[in-house]
């Protein structure tokens, strides 16, 4: 028994023994052997006394390394904040883009215009751009007045088209408008039932969309020339301008433009006056970056391209009331087409004489008289009204006189452009240009101008130039000289003109603006380093971890 005793514990002291001596901490104990200070199975003291100085000084260089360890992860850390600290900047991330919709519900068409804009604004203004353009298949919305339903379906097409370009996080934030124009005023006046069931259509057809409806009304005249107006002198950067700084400011020494607009139902004169607007009927104030405008503006119904014309066959009848055959100076000789009385008669602005038939069938003939033509045009505004006045227009409108540059859009832009007018003509060659396209036949229209398209004006263009130039140079009195201040334009930095955009940017005043997010920031090398001390701080203190926890004090 004693034996089996001393030779366990000879076998236990040599593996002991042997772990020291592995470690090394005293080369003196890995000199000598266990046996020596072996005797009858018991430890010799010398040998436990090596044994146990041994450990502790071992104990005590491996808590030296894990100092060094901590003491180099310390260093780092405070290198790492020291970094992360220095020229640190306050950043302020891109603002986050809005969008709104308006609907240009027009009395010959209607279009859909999506625009965009950063949520911080300038000033209490956003900054729109036109994000897209739609036009809607079909007439006006106040042609569906005897089916309204059909006014909401035909807005589907452009309502899908413009889900595909709001993003759908945005889409029910998204304020939606429809303003309607001189068509739907016209049918108000003439049935003011049938315009709100023709509103209420397309009111549902919009709220079936996941967008934020906020109404449709009828603009009246001086909304419509005014919002023209702002988005004329926005695209031209007349009220705020992009400096070199790459901050928005305002234009120390930009004169604002004048707009001209001429619709299907009405026509819009604005401009910013030298002096002071004596009638403040046709005066409006709006207040945009910052900047409060004074403006005149008027507005004449009915005298839009469209209704003017109508009034101009209606006049050429009455020389002939019995007869079912009118003659028209304007359209081009050997052109004839049929209407009907009721189509004739179907607005407020032509009233219907006392006795007609609305089935009567009525032709008309071109003859193609540019001086009858041009008298008979003449006879549609009242000159005589204002007298001696000079701030007068016609139809005894008052009216400052003229001041500065004009853009003119809508229908006199495209008019003058199928003329090819649009490029600063002066007034005598635009009226030689006009008279002598209304001395040509409908035979030689037809062969110059081949387009199936075009058939359908043609023989409008005529009387359309012949008004355009009345209007412009006897009705809003550009003579000769003023006649090259005016601009004929249909879109201006990539964006249509017309009054859809300025009505955007007014009511974007009433949309909350948004801060950008602030972040903080730092310059690339700084943070590269920091990254490298946060790094090495991490390494080396998960080293001085993995010593302690890998050690055997044993």
């Amino acid at each position: 028994m004693l034996v089996k005793l001393e030779t366990d514990s000879l076998q236990w002291g040599q593996a002991q023994w042997d772990a020291l001596a592995t470690h090394r901490p005293c080369p003196e104990l890995s000199k000598s052997k266990p046996g020596t200070g072996w005797k009858a199975g018991r430890w010799d003291m010398f040998v436990l006394t090596q044994l146990l100085l041994c450990s502790q000084i071992g104990a005590a260089m491996l808590g030296q390394d894990v100092r060094c360890l901590l003491a180099v992860a310390a260093a780092s850390g405070i290198a790492t904040l020291i970094l992360i600290l220095v020229q640190v900047k306050d950043v302020y991330l891109p603002a986050r883009t809005k969008y709104g919709m308006v609907f240009d519900a027009g009395s010959s068409h209607t279009a859909l215009y999506i625009y965009k804009w950063p949520a911080d604004k300038e000033n209490g203004t956003g900054i729109v751009s036109q994000a897209e353009a739609c036009t809607v298949q079909g007439p006006g919305i106040s042609s569906y007045a005897d089916n309204p339903t059909r006014a909401g379906a035909s807005l589907r097409a452009c309502l899908d088209k413009a889900m595909t370009i709001i993003p759908a996080e945005q889409q029910r934030e998204t304020p939606t408008y429809l303003g309607a124009t001189a068509g739907m005023r016209l049918l108000r006046e003439q049935n003011s039932t049938k315009a709100d069931l023709v509103f209420a259509e397309v009111s549902k057809t919009i709220r079936q969309y996941p967008v934020d409806f906020r109404g449709a009304r009828i603009l009246t005249g001086n909304e419509e020339g005014s919002f023209g107006w702002i988005t004329i002198n926005y695209l031209l950067e007349t009220l705020i301008k992009f400096s070199f700084a790459g901050k928005w400011r305002r234009p120390q020494s930009a004169e604002v433009l004048g707009a001209l607009d001429l619709g299907g139902a009405s026509t819009q004169i604005t401009f910013q006056p030298s002096g002071t607007i004596e009638d403040n009927s046709t005066e409006v104030f709006f207040r945009l970056y910052g900047t409060n405008y004074s403006i005149y503006t008027h507005s004449y119904l009915c005298y839009g391209r469209d209704q003017a014309l109508k009034m101009l066959l209606v006049a050429l009848r009455k020389e002939n009331l019995t007869s079912q055959q009118i003659s028209h100076p304007c359209y081009p000789r050997g052109y004839e087409e049929n209407v009907t009385a009721a189509a004739l008669y179907d607005s407020p602005c032509v009233p219907a004489p006392a006795a007609h038939d609305p089935r009567q069938i009525l032709t008309v003939r071109g003859t193609g008289a540019p001086a009858e033509c041009r008298n008979a045009v003449q006879k549609l505004f009242n000159f005589t009204a204002c007298g001696a006045n000079r701030t007068c227009g016609f139809n005894g409108v008052y009216q400052p006189p003229e001041h500065g540059q004009f853009f003119a859009f809508s229908g006199f832009y495209y008019t003058f452009y199928f003329l090819n007018l649009t490029n600063g003509q002066p007034l005598s060659a635009v009226n030689a240009t006009i008279w002598g396209f209304c001395t040509k036949g409908w035979k030689e229209l037809q062969a110059s101008f081949p387009q199936e398209e075009s058939h359908r004006r043609l023989h409008n263009y005529c009387p359309s130039a012949f008004y355009i130039l009345t209007l412009l140079h006897q009705g809003y009195k550009f003579d000769e000289q003023m006649w090259s201040n005016i601009h004929f334009r249909q879109k201006a930095a990539n964006t249509d003109i017309g009054w859809t955009l300025g009505y955007m940017l007014n009511l974007t005043n009433l949309i909350p603006a948004e801060a950008p997010e602030q972040v903080k920031g730092q310059q690339r090398g700084l943070w590269a380093a920091a990254i490298f001390f946060i790094v090495l701080t991490a390494a080396v203190a998960l080293m001085a971890i993995l010593v302690l926890c890998l050690w055997n004090p044993t």
